[in-house]
């Protein structure tokens, strides 16, 4: 770990997690250069005062330097121009997860996936916290590692960071070594980045690279997954709905081996249960007891975003499932809905097969609502199944959807797409789309 101590580092990009690492940088003795093209005058002049180099660079140019080492920002892909000059240059590069977790002095958990991981974070942190031991969600939801260092006194001893870990985390990490590692399930995403669903799992699976047995590490993943990246001598625990897995979710609770750990709400169905199991198999191994692990999942509320009801106008329900951004959770969105969808899709494709959702959309779907980018492409996909309607913008969806509802429907954005194309992110898509019910006009008594 002290290979990252006192180096002049190039942080590439100036977000949380590059002013984190730039901070970090510091504290270990070395030197700090961020490069952005666009600053924000808060982050210039906060990072600028604590003696960290602010450059400015246009996107084809890296700034000249005698560097040693290059802090990569998840947002920066691989074949970006700065990341292949950084390469040129001989720099080492890792990306701001790798070089947090150098200096961090506590205990390391970390859960992958493509969809539900940060509410398993949030979930294990929370239900950690409650029993009484100091836990705080990290990584790619929740704090930049980097920044827990910081913050944490003797940079995290005796504290537990739960880490979130994203794929474009791991394009620069080799050394990350959680001693808890999870891969709570792996579907298309991300694929206009990474080209291909096995270039995305190989990322996924980097998670268990670095692991330690000698310091109690496990491995988890859900039934049907390969082993391929786990160590042999770590152990591996799998969860899920089937009869033979290690942690078993049935409706009400979470059965291992002798123990039967009974629970209700969020996590509590066919398509979060195995979330639930895995939970409790994480918050076992850190020696909490059946009923702290039975309050933990009970007493969880979802992150906003996903799956959140956010009211009922006229005897129609709402759901934001914003946080959907591929349709393999469009398609776990329908599924926990069941019959009497309006759905309200689109936004900026990340994935070419767009005849995943045909089961669901039939069996679940009266009619899909279509916005942003990719309206015409899933109209085209989808129009054989179930009638749909563009309708460009989410006013229009909204308003549409209304009109045909009837009492017992439900309107359900998830929409199997980024949102970069209208908005800034999936959170401000979702504040729209709450935004447009609560002008709705409502019926009279």
């Amino acid at each position: 770990m002290a290979r990252y101590e006192r180096r002049n580092a190039l942080i590439l990009g100036a977000g949380r997690s590059g002013q984190a690492a730039a901070r970090l940088a510091l504290e270990t003795g070395g030197r700090a250069a961020v490069v952005d093209e666009r600053w924000a005058p808060s982050a210039l002049a906060e990072l600028s005062t604590q003696g960290v180099s602010c450059l400015h660079a246009d996107h084809e140019h890296l700034p000249d330097g005698a560097y040693d080492l290059a802090i990569v920002s998840p947002s920066f892909p691989p074949d970006h121009p700065w990341v292949r000059a950084a390469r040129d240059r001989g720099l080492s590069l890792i990306s701001e997860l790798e070089f947090g977790a150098a200096h961090w002095r506590g205990d390391l958990l970390a859960v992958t996936g493509s969809k539900g991981k940060s509410s398993v974070v949030k979930c294990l942190a929370d239900a950690l916290c409650a029993a009484g031991r100091p836990a705080l969600p990290a990584g790619n939801y929740g704090v930049p590692l980097s920044e827990c260092v910081l913050e944490c006194p003797g940079r995290g001893a005796g504290s537990i960071a739960v880490t979130e870990v994203s794929s474009f985390q791991m394009e620069h990490t080799r050394t990350f070594a959680p001693r808890l590692a999870a891969i709570l399930n792996i579907q298309a995403d991300h694929l206009d980045r990474h080209g291909t669903l096995e270039a995305y799992a190989r990322l996924k699976r980097r998670i268990f690279q670095a692991q330690r047995p000698e310091v109690g590490a496990r491995a988890y993943l859900p039934w049907g997954l390969s082993p391929l990246g786990i160590r042999p001598d770590v152990p591996l625990e799998r969860f899920g709905r089937e009869a033979w897995v290690d942690w078993r979710h049935v409706p009400g609770a979470i059965l291992h081996k002798d123990l039967r750990i009974p629970f209700s709400g969020y996590f509590d169905n066919p398509v979060l249960g195995p979330a639930a199991a895995l939970i409790a198999a994480m918050l076992h191994a850190c020696g909490l007891t059946p009923d702290q692990i039975a309050a933990g999942l009970t007493g969880f509320r979802p992150l906003p975003h996903r799956m959140q009801p956010i009211g009922e106008c006229g005897g129609v329900r709402f759901v934001d499932d914003s946080k959907g951004t591929s349709l393999a959770a469009t398609q776990a969105a329908l599924r926990m809905v069941g019959r009497g969808v309006r759905l309200i899709a689109g936004g900026q494709l990340k994935e070419n097969d767009l005849d995943f959702l045909d089961q669901e959309l039939a069996a679940c779907a009266r009619k899909a609502y279509l916005i942003g980018q990719a309206q015409d492409a899933l109209h085209a996909a989808w129009a054989d199944i179930l009638p749909c309607q563009r309708c460009g913008d989410m006013a229009a969806a909204v308003r549409a959807a209304y009109a045909d509802a009837a009492p017992g429907d439900t309107i359900l954005l998830s929409p199997g797409c980024a949102s970069f194309d209208q908005y800034p992110g999936m959170a401000a898509r979702g504040e729209d789309f709450r935004a447009q019910f609560l002008a709705l006009p409502r019926p009279t008594p």
